[in-house]
């Protein structure tokens, strides 16, 4: 059996799947692997013609996906401390961005869905216009006035005072603070048509490869930075600590109630379509 697999180049996922992709992880089904940006992922999944079996998408999209895929107990990406940030030029901006120009880099993101949850009680006023780019342009747009304020995700925790910028918001610390659970990010879901067998085989790969991968971290460091865009090797080695964690072995009673947590309040406020009671059962 060979399984077609896309999930992005970020470090986490290249540290989770290495062993699975490079077949040490034994009695896994072969992966045929395509890297993709997780919006496009989020795409493919929601367009209902996507060809792969396996996909890393966004918590937020899973609303409109779970009758075609189910959400595996593994593989993903929860946290703490772990948030999406909202960061602007001026160090003394407030919290007030009513009216104001924010950069997202995508309307289906958990990102944008914490951000919303957090604009909704923190900007009265609510924000101006919300513009969707490329993950990588945004804090240059920010750093040069194109826009107010940007939401930025992964890496960019680390790097952000690179461009000159600061941190208005951490929307993962508003998010832990009011509901004490960790932060859902990525997700994998699979087919639900490739049945209840397969999918079963599929998350035990997933948590063997995760496994494989905390016993000999070494083993990964190729692949990693392979698809790292140049990364400096210190900031994948963070990136992985903050997003590959228990959560990512099982989701368990905390992750689960983290997701629906999540999915829960941002139905309602209008963001996405209530879940049925079954949705995220697995297989």
């Amino acid at each position: 059996m060979k399984l077609k697999i896309a999930y992005s180049p970020c470090p986490n996922d290249t540290f989770v799947f290495d062993a699975w992709a490079h077949g040490r992880v034994p009695g896994a089904p072969r992966l045929d692997v395509t890297f993709a940006d997780i919006d496009v992922t989020n795409g493919w999944a929601e367009s209902g013609t996507d060809t792969h079996d396996v996909l890393k998408v966004s918590y937020a999209v899973l609303p409109w996906i779970l009758d075609e895929y189910a959400l595996l107990p593994c593989g993903g990406a929860l946290g703490r401390g772990c948030g999406p940030l909202v960061l602007t030029r001026d160090a003394g901006t407030g919290e007030d961005l009513s009216g104001k120009t924010v950069a997202v880099p995508s309307e289906r993101s958990t990102a944008y869905l914490l951000f919303r949850l957090w604009a909704a009680e923190k900007v009265p006023g609510g924000v101006g216009d919300v513009v969707v780019m490329p993950f990588h342009e945004i804090m240059p747009a920010v750093r040069d006035g194109k826009v107010d304020a940007g939401l930025v995700i992964h890496e960019a925790r680390f790097t952000y005072r690179n461009y000159g910028l600061h941190c208005l918001a951490d929307m993962g610390e508003h998010w832990e603070s009011t509901t004490g659970l960790p932060i859902p990010l990525g997700a994998i879901v699979a087919r639900r048509s490739l049945g209840a067998e397969t999918l079963e085989l599929l998350a035990e790969a997933a948590r063997a490869s995760v496994r494989t991968a905390w016993d000999d971290p070494e083993a990964s460091r190729p692949y990693v930075l392979e698809h790292a865009q140049e990364m400096d090797p210190k900031v994948a080695d963070q990136h992985i600590g903050l997003y590959v964690n228990e959560f990512t072995a099982d989701l368990g009673e905390h992750g689960y109630a983290a997701v629906r947590g999540l999915l829960t309040r941002a139905a309602a406020e209008g963001l996405v379509p209530p879940l049925g009671p079954d949705a995220l059962r697995f297989p």
